[in-house]
């Protein structure tokens, strides 16, 4: 299933609005959220999406959107999604980036994450995140100048420290042997979750 950028984000923000409302957004809060002028611009992409065997639309229901990749393979499954590496362009939370699904004790994070991306590297060794732990993640678009974060810049999907200046953003190696990544006006950049842990040895 190959899906546009556009496409992938469209479906990312689906997903998202499921984890977070246990329901999927209307047309309007999808043309709201994304700055389509057009009132039929939604409709549209979620046609494509459809014809694409991303999701299954019901047009009887104002909310009638069902992401086939999370609805059909995973919610019989409990826990959260470990996430394993991610495709370029794919959106995180997508079937073919995961490798199974990891019951959590509730109470173990705060707040609770929403899923486990495996990490790879040693960026974050100062921070005691290693090439191969585990790190809980609790899905949200916002972030404080400080916290460790999961991001996308341009396709690549990267854990570092946020931190915010007046007129750029960056995200701090926690590993004086890795340079630190500015984000330029021009990049394509979006904050995926927040760490709220660290698991090893699972």
């Amino acid at each position: 299933m190959k899906l546009s950028r556009r496409q992938s984000e469209i479906l990312d923000y689906i997903q998202a609005r499921l984890a977070s409302d246990g329901l999927p957004p209307t047309r309007a809060e999808i043309n709201r959220h994304f700055g389509f002028s057009s009132p039929n611009a939604a409709q549209s992409h979620l046609r494509a999406l459809e014809k694409k065997g991303a999701i299954r639309l019901n047009p009887r229901l104002a909310r009638g959107i069902v992401p086939l990749s999370t609805h059909e393979n995973t919610a019989d499954r409990p826990g959260i999604p470990l996430i394993g590496r991610v495709a370029a362009g794919q959106p995180l939370l997508a079937i073919e980036n995961q490798e199974r699904m990891v019951e959590l004790d509730s109470q173990l994070f705060q707040p609770r994450p929403d899923y486990l991306l495996r990490v790879t590297g040693n960026s974050m060794i100062d921070a005691g995140i290693l090439d191969g732990d585990l790190l809980a993640v609790h899905r949200t678009p916002d972030a404080r100048s400080g916290q460790i974060v999961v991001a996308r810049i341009n396709d690549e999907v990267t854990v570092k420290r946020l931190r915010r200046e007046p007129h750029r953003i960056v995200l701090e190696a926690a590993n004086p042997e890795f340079e630190d990544i500015r984000v330029a006006d021009g990049d394509d950049f979006a904050l995926e979750g927040l760490a709220v842990g660290v698991m090893r040895d699972l």
